[in-house]
């Protein structure tokens, strides 16, 4: 379990916090609006009011005792720069702050942030890619040569064990998962006989994994 500070409570923010106290994490979060304090209230430890470029109420908070400080705001970007500058002046041990465009990125990290997410850019090309192919279910880009990618098991394929398809030695891929329904079944053996009903989570290099796949 990690103790968290989430400064921001829009959508982004509020989504931030609900998936973190699934997690089982103790969450702060702060925002300058009382209404965005308030709908958070139930997906977190702790919440205040306050504005996130106040030196004085930042230094309140005790930033240093918490492990992670993520800045989600996104809709005032001078805000944005200024919190994760003051943050990590005040001593924040990890610092992720959120990025619309690379300008904004590049400023980010010039002051304080140690790592940026694009929640748009990356959710864009999360759309992209899973919609633009019938047979692709889900998509993590590892960087930007990797990713692990679900999709359906290839008609020539099914009634075949992982051994006689041999995908490592002629695709360059790895098969780490084979799902059905909601299981997903992370200990396959190469005598594993693919059905059709199941799909599969393969990792490789991006470009290998849609041509075995024909994407």
């Amino acid at each position: 379990m990690k103790t968290i500070l989430v400064v921001g409570l829009g959508r982004f923010g509020r989504h931030i916090c609900m998936k973190l106290q699934e997690l089982g994490h103790e969450v702060m979060a702060i925002d300058k609006e009382e209404h965005r304090v308030d709908a958070a209230l139930p997906y977190v430890t702790n919440a205040q009011i306050g504005n996130s470029t106040d030196e004085e109420f930042m230094t309140s908070l005790g930033v240093r005792n918490f492990d992670v400080c993520i800045v989600a705001i996104g809709d005032n970007f001078q805000s944005s720069l200024e919190t994760t500058s003051l943050l990590k002046e005040l001593g924040a041990r990890l610092v992720v702050s959120r990025a619309a465009r690379d300008v904004h990125a590049k400023f980010l990290l010039r002051n304080g942030a140690d790592e940026v997410v694009y929640p748009e850019k990356q959710l864009a090309t999360w759309t992209a890619i899973r919609y633009s192919c019938d047979h692709i279910f889900d998509y993590i880009e590892i960087d930007k040569d990797y990713a692990i990618f679900e999709v359906s098991i290839p008609e020539s394929w099914v009634g075949k064990t992982i051994a006689q398809i041999d995908v490592r030695r002629k695709h360059n891929i790895n098969i780490m998962g084979v799902k059905s329904g909601e299981r997903v079944d992370m200990n396959i053996l190469p005598d594993k006989v693919l059905s059709s009903d199941e799909t599969m989570l393969v990792l490789g290099k991006i470009r290998d994994i849609q041509k075995c796949f024909h994407m």
